[in-house]
């Protein structure tokens, strides 16, 4: 399951490069088409597909237990009222949707993305399970499970928790297909139809928030999936209003490596049209060639963190021995979270996750650029 694990998070980094190129190229087209058009619909298009792969990139680097969390206080009400549009477009018109939210629900603490992943993945389960139409209902409420539940389900302590269920009224399941619906990559899909990751992508999920999963099923009866997470203290903070960060141009000089060609020639081509003299290398060892005698030396490096021959870390320090101040910019389609945990890069590291939009970019490079210079610690070769 470990190999399983970094195969899912390896496709995962691939396609993350891909979808950036995809993403950047769509952001650098906008300004040439004319507003409102028909090419800018399609463009859109293009763009909105492209953000529903990196989430289903997020989906392989939850199973493989490789996706960075950001776990706050909430209230599934809310989140599930954000998955409202997908769930719509994901079921068909001879299924009947029904959502019921419950009364003084109580937050809970969990990674919002992450479970209205669980939501959306359970409602293509219904789906799927109700071939020729049916109902779905969706609803929340709050529950205190009692010594004659745990007694029944020896894994959940007793206490409060807040209760998601999705049921359906398909064709439901026998006991043997039940005791297997949470392993990966088992599925009753014919063959191209399924991966087999959904289901065990929600059971990874509500473990690593420390809620619980059961399924109630039974043939030609329909299923129900129940989900409890712990009850917690407090109230979700309002939410913020979205601000995009503009950017102004650059003149600086500025490291750029990049072992993708096609994501190295793009974010070159961007870089350069907002100002800054850009120096570029397919690895780390060019990188090193390009530097040398280089006066003055260039303040910062943008640099892919897994590479072949050298990671970006290596060079990152092989590059400060000759410029202690020099600045770096990480980015890879693994998560920090990942390459933190394996010591990859230092827990002070400015990082930028794959796949982001140019605009973003340019905004972390004047954060970066136009931040004091403070004391590093010794950089660490081991």
């Amino acid at each position: 399951m470990d190999a399983v694990g970094r195969l899912a998070a390896g496709v995962a980094h691939d396609f993350n490069n891909l979808l950036t190129v995809i993403l950047a190229h769509c952001e650098s087209i906008v300004p040439m088409l004319p507003p409102n058009g028909p090419a800018q619909h399609a463009l859109k298009g293009i763009r909105v597909a492209a953000e529903r792969a990196a989430s289903l990139t997020g989906q392989l680097l939850a199973f493989s237990r490789r996706q960075v969390t950001q776990p706050q206080v909430l209230d599934l009400n809310d989140v599930l009222a954000g998955t409202k549009v997908m769930t719509t477009r994901l079921i068909g018109e001879d299924i009947r949707v029904q959502l019921l939210p419950g009364d003084g629900l109580w937050s809970v603490t969990a990674d919002s993305s992450q479970i209205q992943q669980v939501v959306l993945n359970l409602v293509v389960n219904a789906r799927d399970a109700m071939p020729t139409g049916g109902d779905l209902t969706i609803e929340t409420r709050n529950v205190t499970l009692d010594g004659q539940y745990v007694q029944r389900h020896a894994q959940v302590p007793a206490g409060d928790y807040v209760l998601v269920s999705v049921s359906d009224t398909g064709v439901g399941m026998d006991p043997e297909t039940i005791v297997h619906i949470f392993e990966p990559f088992f599925t009753t899909r014919e063959i191209g139809k399924g991966t087999g990751l959904g289901l065990a992508t929600v059971y990874g999920i509500v473990k690593q928030s420390n809620g619980f999963v059961w399924v109630y099923s039974e043939l030609g009866l329909g299923s129900t999936f129940k989900i409890y997470l712990p009850r917690v203290s407090g109230r979700p903070p309002a939410a913020a209003p979205v601000v995009r960060e503009d950017a102004g141009p650059g003149s600086e000089t500025v490291l750029l490596v990049e072992d993708e060609t096609d994501l190295r020639e793009i974010l070159e081509h961007y870089l350069s049209s907002k100002g800054y003299t850009v120096v570029s290398a397919g690895d780390g060892q060019a990188c090193l060639e390009a530097c040398q005698g280089r006066s003055p030396f260039p303040p910062l490096l943008i640099t892919d963190v897994v590479m072949p021959g050298m990671s970006g870390r290596t060079l990152a320090d092989q590059l400060r021995l000759e410029n202690p101040s020099l600045k770096v910019l990480y980015m890879s389609g693994y998560t920090d979270d990942a390459l933190l945990r394996h010591g990859i890069l230092p827990n002070d590291t400015h990082f930028l996750q794959k796949p982001f939009a140019l605009h973003d970019l340019a905004a972390k490079l004047r954060h970066i650029l136009d931040a004091p210079q403070g004391p590093r610690p010794p950089a660490d070769l081991s």
